[in-house]
């Protein structure tokens, strides 16, 4: 759990910085094909964008085509897939006078260039691209207010961050790139090397240049999907890529793999496919019914959620059924709830299924498509053929082709599966057996799955309410913590941190991490930081808070054990005892930059040994100093080892700037392994700008000691300049001194403080029972009223734990 110390527009401001870095960690990856889109998403997280898309010129110039974007479906705004280049479009405008374009609801709503008027009001911002060949960045917000000015600076990063290139199509005549070709979608005339033609068995000299010729080798099967690039009523603005078999004149099909692009012609120009084709035989092979089925048991037996289920069928069955989307949805009670779309874009699903959008993924009642209740009821594989009769909601989903399949585990249903194609399909007898044999699996699976999220969701709603909610104000220093659960498995673990005030300005720094990852973890975790809280503010030193947590551990009688790392700072003198139980050490980041892994002597982790020794080590901290303490998920790797994660770490803090914990604290987190959970705890220590003044007094079982006390109080109080409520102050002293004497046995001492104008009077004694405020005096009592008149002369007064005893205090403001 991530503890954020800075709200308001102390963490608004931070977006900025993040968005930042988050661009920076994708523009390692500049050849990953999904690096536009993921650019594009982060507007959506930190700019608030509902809608975000690139444009750019297309190949005459004439044009600004869309050609990515993220978010909700832009036919809610009305916006287009492409818009003039000298028109008088938002994009257009951007684009040619390289100026951010912003327009509100108003403006909008007149815009001669709206393909209709929107249902919903929004704002538009359209930001120039600089990439190889220009472009535009077009955002937009339905917040009442619009993009503020963060949101701005948010969005100028990722228009910077595009960088979208024109795409490389080969011109007319032009030679052309090793397996490239260029198809005329009006013509159906294609452009190709030789080496393509060899590809598919064709002699360069005989080729007539008709895209129908390469066509009449593919395998019959492969045609419905391969027509679905070639012609221009199926082909969608961006990438495209499939693979399909060509015919060979002796031996199998061969397995070429094609990506293309449909680049949007001009005035008098066709729209023209350009892309490659390429061998895919070494990549793929023929594999057999049976052992997809055979892939997908096994993929199944290491899915653990209901989402690794869902891509583990996607993998096994579309591009094996070369269908055009599937849906995954879970049964719940009467509706279903779908957990896994592919295409994931809303637009590629029906308009009925965008209209109903919850949050991430529709849901609907099953009673609202009979199809798949009558399918539910009947427990087996349907298949449509396209034409069939079916719901809206259905029928958009394939209308070449709809299959779906019930997903049975014991004597219930788990869910439904639906795999949908555009153009017709022709559903042979190998076909639905390979789609009754998925469904056994997938419906078993997909129950385990569920089992598991839920026992997940409720480990980590477990830990969430163990671990801080927020971390407390501290005089002359700031604390910051930051908490990340594993990401290669789903069980939470037990790391812990905790921050607790201490008396006389002290803080106690506690980070844990409890042995392995379940909700025993978890639960045990709870418990000794609990423990750990409570022995510290009893008043304990540093290593009996550890001894005693370590007896409870052993008591407790657990299989598991836990390390820890306990440092209690003293914020007025700026020293530190460092106590470690089997954990790591803290690494301290001075003033002048430089850093130091503290060389604390430690001990055995808690609940191995009944009796060990957890030794006490000082620490010094400047003002200006930064202690970190960490878990080992943070420091620890599969190819290094703690020693080296823990040098990085101390690199790391020297680079950091510390006027900012939580940014330094995102920024170690930022390349986090993740193969294991991290805690993470900060404090950068100022110094107190007004150091209390401070006396003690012990208190010695005489006749006089009373009034000894009452004479320390005023030498005490005379030599700090204090002329006022003197009186006051010695009757409170007298009579907390008295209860002590007459009530406990054993040492008995006195505390004096002062802070400005405010005194605070302590008396600490071996008795554990507070003095108990009466509720009536006779007339013939002899005692009782002295804690009524300490309440009377004091603004607050109360009791505290200490280390075999209590401390009886009253905080008196002088001068009132």
């Amino acid at each position: 759990m991530a503890n954020v110390v800075s709200e308001g527009a102390q963490a608004r401001g931070t977006r900025s910085l993040r968005a930042e870095g988050a661009l920076r960690a994708i523009a390692i990856d500049q050849e990953s094909p999904e690096r536009v889109r993921r650019v594009l998403e982060q507007a959506l997280v930190f700019a608030g964008a509902a809608f975000v898309a690139v444009y750019v010129p297309s190949e005459d110039g004439e044009l600004l085509c869309l050609v990515e974007s993220a978010g909700v479906p832009r036919t809610l705004y009305g916006l287009r897939d492409s818009y003039p280049r000298n028109g008088r479009s938002p994009v257009a405008a951007a684009h040619r006078d390289g100026r951010p374009v912003s327009l509100g609801p108003r403006e909008l709503a007149a815009h001669v260039q709206a393909r209709r008027v929107p249902s919903r009001e929004f704002h538009l911002v359209a930001l120039p691209v600089q990439g190889d060949g220009g472009g535009c960045l077009l955002a937009v917000s339905e917040h009442p207010d619009g993009f503020d000015t963060e949101d701005r600076e948010c969005l100028g990063l990722v228009s910077d961050a595009v960088a979208f290139p024109t795409p490389a199509a080969p011109t007319e005549g032009g030679e052309l790139p090793p397996g490239a070709f260029t198809l005329a979608m009006d013509s159906g005339r294609v452009r190709v090397g030789d080496d393509l033609l060899d590809l598919f068995g064709l002699d360069p000299v005989e080729f007539d240049g008709r895209v129908e010729t390469l066509l009449g080798h593919t395998v019959p099967e492969d045609l419905p999907s391969l027509m679905s690039v070639v012609e221009a009523d199926h082909m969608s603005i961006g990438d495209r890529e499939l693979e399909f078999r060509v015919l060979q004149p002796a031996g199998p099909p061969k397995w070429l793999r094609l990506r293309g692009r449909l680049l949007p012609g001009g005035e008098g120009r066709p729209a023209r496919l350009v892309g490659t084709v390429a061998d895919a035989s070494t990549l793929r092979s023929d594999v057999t019914d049976v052992v997809r089925v055979q892939r997908l048991a096994a993929a199944l037996a290491t899915a653990v959620t209901v989402r690794d289920v869902g891509k583990a069928v996607i993998a096994a069955l579309r591009r094996p059924l070369r269908a055009d989307r599937i849906a995954l949805a879970e049964l719940e009670a009467d509706r279903l709830v779908v957990t896994v779309l592919d295409p994931p874009e809303p637009e590629a699903w029906p308009e009925l299924w965008r209209a109903e959008w919850r949050s991430e993924w529709p849901d609907a009642p099953v009673r609202a498509m009979p199809t798949l209740a009558a399918a539910l009821r009947e427990g087996r594989a349907r298949i449509w053929p396209a034409g069939s009769p079916l719901e809206r909601a259905l029928a958009e989903v394939g209308p070449g082709g709809l299959a779906v399949l019930p997903l049975p585990a014991g004597n219930r249903m788990a869910g439904i599966c639906l795999i949908g194609w555009d153009s017709p399909h022709d559903f042979g007898s190998d076909e639905r057996s390979l789609l009754t044999a998925c469904a056994g699996l997938a419906g078993q699976a997909l129950m385990r799955a569920r089992a598991f999220d839920a026992e997940h969701e409720l480990v980590g709603m477990l830990q969430r309410q163990l671990l801080p909610r927020r971390l407390p104000a501290l005089p002359g220093a700031m604390a910051v913590a930051r908490y990340l659960p594993s990401t290669a498995g789903l069980e939470l673990g037990g790391d812990w941190y905790d921050v607790i005030p201490l008396p006389d300005n002290h803080v106690a720094l506690v980070i844990g991490d409890v042995q392995g990852h379940s909700a025993g973890a978890a639960t045990l975790m709870g418990q000794m930081r609990t423990a750990l809280r409570a022995y510290a503010v009893e008043g304990h030193p540093p290593d009996v808070v550890v001894a005693h947590a370590n007896r409870l551990l052993m008591d407790m009688d657990s299989d598991l054990f836990a390390t820890c790392a306990y440092v209690d700072i003293d914020l007025e003198e700026g020293a530190a005892w460092c106590v470690r139980a089997g954990h790591l050490p803290p690494v301290l980041r001075y003033p002048d930059g430089t850093t130091e892994i503290a060389e604390a002597e430690g001990g055995p982790p808690l609940g191995v040994i009944t009796r060990a020794d957890f030794p006490m080590s000082p620490l010094r901290l400047p003002p200006g100093t930064l202690i970190a303490l960490v878990t080992d998920g943070l420091v620890e790797t599969p190819d290094a080892d703690i020693d080296e994660g823990m040098d990085r770490l101390a690199g790391q803090l020297a680079a950091a700037a510390p006027g900012d914990p939580g940014l330094v604290a995102d920024d170690l987190l930022g390349n986090a392994p993740r193969s294991d959970d991290v805690a993470l705890l900060l404090l950068r220590y100022d110094g107190m700008e007004l150091r209390p003044l401070r006396e003690s007094w012990t208190v010695w079982r005489v006749p006089q000691a009373v009034g000894h006390a009452r004479r320390f109080a005023r030498r005490t109080l005379r030599s700090w300049g204090v002329t006022e409520d003197i009186d006051a102050v010695l009757l409170v002293v007298s009579e907390l001194v008295t209860n002590a004497l007459v009530h406990t046995d054993g040492r008995v001492r006195m505390d004096l403080t002062l802070v400005n104008n405010r005194l605070r009077v302590a008396i600490a004694d071996a008795s554990p029972r507070s003095p108990v405020r009466p509720t009536s005096i006779g007339w013939e009592a002899t005692g009782g009223r002295g804690i009524l008149l300490v309440e009377a002369l004091s603004a607050t007064w109360g009791t505290l734990p200490v280390s075999g005893g209590k401390q009886v205090w009253a905080e008196l403001v002088l001068g009132r």
